[in-house]
């Protein structure tokens, strides 16, 4: 199987499986939070139960997305529809925020009123339950994310994070609130929803820097250049553009060859160049265009 095509179907099923397991995670943590704040009352029970069902929507976006961005392009879409997933990845962000401020306000409103707690056993174990099941969605999400990198499954994989220390504050809250100290229960939701907003902030910020196409990381621009420079007959590069949308790296380039080269021979470096950048970036889509040495000196040239 091509590495390209290994890499693709590797893509497909770590998103798959992360996608589905967060949506599935997603309505189960919905159904306990819901009777735990129905006997508790709380409003961190509360917050987290919101949190819950907003990640579940964005969770559901990301499953459909996600499965869009998979497909292949086609006539009406020449670069693939990679793009989705970072429409997901800025939802999500924008479900976090959202409901980050529901949180904030609640819980001022239930600081100010004074709550009392009727029951908080039940919230705790619906607690200690729900940080269960997200350390194993968390676990399934890494790994995703270190097979794929994808954008989707960083914003899916920031609610869970989040949701692990919402859970552990929903506990302390509540026994806190037990022995007395009410306060703790809203101020403690609080400080999870501004924790919330900074990432849905990095989150937002890195989803939008890809839907407006922004360059690849300096390191990775630099990591190209080394690699076609160290080909033997390129004597520079200029014009390098590079972009990313969902699996796909997108690269083009312009190589310098010698003047007196056929052809044939300078299609056959350009060859080997794809051929040595597709092993560290696959399934990226690479263009090479062939220019003899003397454009170096009117566009510039990166020289090795």
């Amino acid at each position: 199987m091509k590495p390209e095509k290994n890499y693709q179907n590797q893509y497909s099923f770590w998103v798959k499986l992360a996608s589905t397991a967060s949506v599935l995670v997603a309505f189960t943590l919905i159904v306990m939070k819901l009777l735990a704040w129905l006997q508790t009352e709380s409003a961190s029970m509360l917050a987290s139960m919101t949190d819950s069902i907003l990640d579940s929507g964005a969770s559901v976006f990301s499953f459909f997305a996600i499965r869009y961005a998979l497909q292949p392009a086609d006539e009406e879409h020449r670069f693939g529809h990679g793009k989705a997933e970072s429409l997901a990845a800025l939802a999500q962000s924008a479900f976090i925020s959202g409901s980050s401020m529901l949180l904030i306000f609640h819980s001022v409103e239930q600081l100010i009123q004074g709550p009392q707690l009727p029951s908080i056993d039940l919230g705790i174990w619906v607690s200690v339950v729900a940080i269960a099941l997200t350390l194993a969605l968390i676990t399934i999400q890494r790994m995703a994310i270190k097979h794929t990198d994808s954008q989707a499954v960083k914003a899916d994989h920031l609610h869970y994070q989040s949701d692990i220390l919402l859970n552990v504050a929903v506990i302390v809250a509540l026994l806190l609130s037990g022995w007395g100290l009410l306060w703790a229960d809203s101020v403690f939701a609080i400080g999870i929803a501004i924790y919330l907003i900074i990432g849905a902030i990095r989150i937002g910020s890195e989803a939008f820097n890809s839907l407006m196409d922004r360059e690849l990381p300096e390191s990775t621009q630099r990591q190209i250049v080394d690699i076609v420079t160290a080909v033997d007959g390129v004597l520079g590069i200029h014009g390098l553009r590079t972009r990313e949308a969902g699996p796909t790296r997108f690269i083009q380039l312009h190589i310098e060859l010698d003047n007196r080269l056929s052809l044939l021979k300078a299609h056959a470096i350009s060859d080997v160049v794809e051929a040595e950048l597709m092993k560290h970036f696959p399934y990226a889509d690479i263009i090479v265009h062939m220019d003899p040495e003397i454009v170096a000196q009117v566009e510039g040239s990166t020289n090795p």
